[in-house]
């Protein structure tokens, strides 16, 4: 598995990610347990969780159950910053709540550092100034190695960044963010801010909860138990009008070439200069050796035009 530089870090992480946010909600420890040790064997070292995943951190906590000795040889990712039923505060960007999170999830994930830590949205109330010496300190004790951003605006990481320079300390050296063919918006604001300051790019959703897998098509009845079929928020905004017509150019295109919608959406992340690891969720490890497949096509540059004629239409 092609291992990337995350920003400016010197983090390798795998070009595919294993997407933690199934783990004690949808699955249980086995099942857990089935899918990491499938994860290792493909050759993927970067697992990403967080906090709220699973409900009150079971995910985090099967992990730790799971990893064991194999903790120094993936690089894990979590995320803290959203609303936690065990700790009510609002203002989540402020030094004493960054550092009980902090502590709650190296609990959980019985590990004594976390590789890379996200915020996991902005905490407007708080100066990103607070936040970001908090987490200075947590870097100074070793419980954390690096800082990233999630769900933040181009305007938000410049200021994040800005920040950092003016008191002396890392700051953020990657953000994660939903990018895919069906989801192109960070392009326009976000990506130039990226490239800028040199951070990296972790995509999640890059299947669009699952409208880019293949599995659903305009016109026939959607499969039992997927994702976007007990999701009416999902299929609206994923699979609905225009969207649904997309999807079946994108698999004629795909088709037309001897390939799989579910690879061309996972190769195209890839061919993307900013994308370091693409955050893919599974539940079995069929999945997990299918999404590491799926980024063998190597687009061209005449393919890479005509999928932005196929989904950003003048």
């Amino acid at each position: 598995m092609e291992l990337r530089p995350l920003g400016t870090s010197g983090l390798r992480l795998s070009l595919i990610g294993l997407g933690c946010n199934n783990f004690g909600g949808r699955i249980d420890l086995e099942a857990t347990r089935k899918a990491i040790d499938a994860t290792l064997a493909a050759g993927v070292n970067h697992l990403d969780t967080a906090d709220i995943y699973g409900g009150g951190g079971k995910s985090e906590d099967l992990i730790g159950q799971c990893l064991g000795a194999r903790r120094k040889d993936v690089v894990l990712a979590t995320k803290y910053g959203k609303p936690m039923a065990d700790n009510p505060s609002t203002t989540r960007g402020q030094r004493a709540y960054v550092l009980s999170a902090v502590e709650a999830s190296l609990r959980r994930l019985r590990t004594d550092w976390i590789d890379l830590l996200y915020m996991h949205e902005p905490d407007p109330a708080t100066p990103i100034e607070e936040t970001l010496r908090a987490v200075e300190e947590l870097v100074a004790a070793g419980k954390v190695r690096f800082l990233a951003g999630s769900n933040f605006s181009a305007g938000e990481i410049g200021d994040a960044v800005d920040a950092a320079k003016r008191l002396g300390v890392t700051g953020f050296v990657a953000t994660q963010d939903e990018y895919s063919l069906l989801a192109r918006g960070i392009e326009d604001a976000l990506l130039p801010v990226l490239e800028t300051h040199r951070l990296g790019l972790v995509p999640y959703f890059p299947l669009a909860s699952g409208a880019l897998s293949g599995k659903y098509r305009k016109g026939k009845p959607m499969p039992e138990g997927a994702r976007l079929t007990g999701s009416a928020n999902y299929t609206e905004r994923y699979f609905s009008g225009t969207k649904a017509d997309l999807v079946e150019a994108l698999i004629a295109f795909a088709g037309q070439r001897g390939h799989t919608l579910l690879e061309l959406a996972l190769s195209w992340l890839a061919a993307r200069p900013q994308v370091v690891s693409i955050i893919t969720g599974a539940t079995r490890p069929e999945q997990i050796e299918a999404n590491v497949r799926a980024v063998g096509w190597k687009l061209n540059a005449e393919e890479m035009a005509e999928i932005d004629r196929i989904t950003r239409p003048a």
